[in-house]
């Protein structure tokens, strides 16, 4: 096990930083959410889940040498969600394990300011650096429309549907 640092990214209105234990009540709040959590899993999270989530986040960076960022507004400080890169070892059909996934999530508050796509595409360019501009993937909820066109704007093509967890998916790459 190595310990890695994890980088912090700014862009114009954006900080992407690493988690600290301190953001375990933001993160609560955003997986609490029901609209956050629709097309994701369907339900909210409850606060023992989210620290698994966090936990999960810190071993990405630690193990592997990428994850989710904590994504705060520069302006204020204040956390908006997360984003970032991970491989959660899905049973997806088709498969795409070992593949980095790219994920995000915003809280309510900030959708369609345009902060998904200004927070994803500084991920995006960190990716091609850090893989080496290899293929990189997402899943998205088909029902989703604002998560399909973030996606697309980042450069991610749709190249299969499918399911997960008997939910509807459709499967985009990258690279």
């Amino acid at each position: 096990m190595s310990n890695r640092e994890i980088p912090v990214i700014e862009t114009a209105r954006l900080r992407l930083r690493g988690y600290v234990a301190e953001d375990l009540a933001a993160c609560a709040a955003l997986w609490g959410d029901p609209e956050v959590t629709r097309y994701i899993m369907g339900k909210p999270l409850t606060g023992e889940e989210v620290w698994s989530r966090l936990l999960r986040h810190a071993g990405h960076w630690q193990w592997l040498g990428f994850g989710y960022w904590a994504v705060e507004e520069k302006s204020s400080g204040t956390f908006i969600g997360e984003l970032g890169f991970v491989d959660y070892k899905r049973a997806t059909e088709p498969a795409f394990i070992g593949v980095p996934e790219l994920g995000y999530s915003l809280v309510a508050r900030v959708h369609g300011n345009g902060y998904a796509t200004e927070g994803l595409q500084a991920a995006v360019a960190w990716g091609d650096e850090h893989f080496k501009k290899s293929r990189t993937v997402c899943i998205v909820n088909p029902e989703n429309g604002a998560s399909l066109r973030v996606a697309e704007k980042c450069g991610y093509r749709e190249y299969g549907r499918g399911k997960y967890k008997e939910r509807p998916i459709v499967m985009l790459e990258r690279g």
